[in-house]
């Protein structure tokens, strides 16, 4: 099954990052957050991955191009240096299709830009290039299956806390003030699970989760899986830092342990 992550953005809440690099290679640790996101996928089981580039693609490419397998994997150094034996390897098994999907390019606009790359998937993955759970993905997948929808997303309530506001809209009176964190509020976490079908819903200028999503809305063919357990996406600094801390703790959740 492959995996298709949008990598084409230009992440300007990260300006200080994004004016060198493209959002999705601002690190965590030594490998940058698309890894990460990538390295999530694979452990278990979809290493086939289309990304879909536009803003600084060069250095995507050229990060994949120049991988240096040392920097996460232990290895034995002989002959001064000359020769590196690797005990383990990261992407020695991933299959990697780069593809320029433009630099102003909606979402929707990128997964149709690949479409050809995915011929003869009936059901594939796509993603954003910045969100890490620790969700476990094929539930989803089968849960997608058994649903009938032709698309299907992890929603995820919001880690800020800020206050919900529910006014009357014939008088302005508050009828109510509610902690996001408390209340029945779930946003968008990415992490998509999309049948092929998805393409006949797409039109010209649309974006993913407006348009054809609003139809398939209508149609009762569009299914989100609430998740409580962790999200996180590399947004703002803020957000960066707490990837990093989690990091440096050695308690990610997003890393799995080898013997799940």
């Amino acid at each position: 099954m492959k995996v298709v992550l949008f990598c084409g953005g230009l992440g300007t809440r990260l300006r200080d990052y994004s004016d060198q690099i493209p959002k999705p290679m601002v690190p965590i640790g030594y490998r940058p957050v698309l890894w990460h996101v990538m390295k999530y996928y694979a452990d278990f089981g979809y290493k086939d991955f289309i990304l879909c580039l536009g803003y600084k693609a060069d250095v995507i490419k050229n990060y994949f191009l120049d991988y240096d397998e040392s920097l996460t994997n232990d290895f034995v150094l002989r002959n001064g240096g000359k020769d590196i034996e690797l005990l383990q390897s990261d992407i020695d098994d991933w299959r990697i299709t780069f593809v320029d999907t433009g630099l102003s390019s909606s979402i929707a606009e990128r997964l149709v830009a690949v479409k050809d790359h995915l011929e003869g998937e009936e059901v594939f993955l796509a993603n954003y290039s910045d969100g890490l759970t620790d969700f476990p993905l094929p539930g989803l997948v089968e849960e997608h299956r058994h649903s009938g929808a032709v698309a299907s997303f992890l929603c995820i309530k919001p880690y800020h806390s800020f206050h919900c506001v529910d006014v009357d809209p014939k008088n302005g009176l508050v009828r109510k003030i509610e902690d996001t964190t408390q209340a029945d509020f779930w946003v968008n976490g990415g992490y998509f699970v999309l049948s092929q079908e998805i393409f006949d819903y797409i039109d010209k200028g649309d974006e993913l989760v407006h348009e054809p999503f609003q139809k398939l809305i209508a149609e009762s063919r569009l299914y989100a899986r609430k998740y409580t357990g962790f999200w996180g996406c590399m947004d703002t600094f803020k957000e960066k830092q707490m990837l990093d801390d989690l990091f440096d703790s050695g308690q990610a959740p997003w890393v799995r342990k080898k013997a799940d």
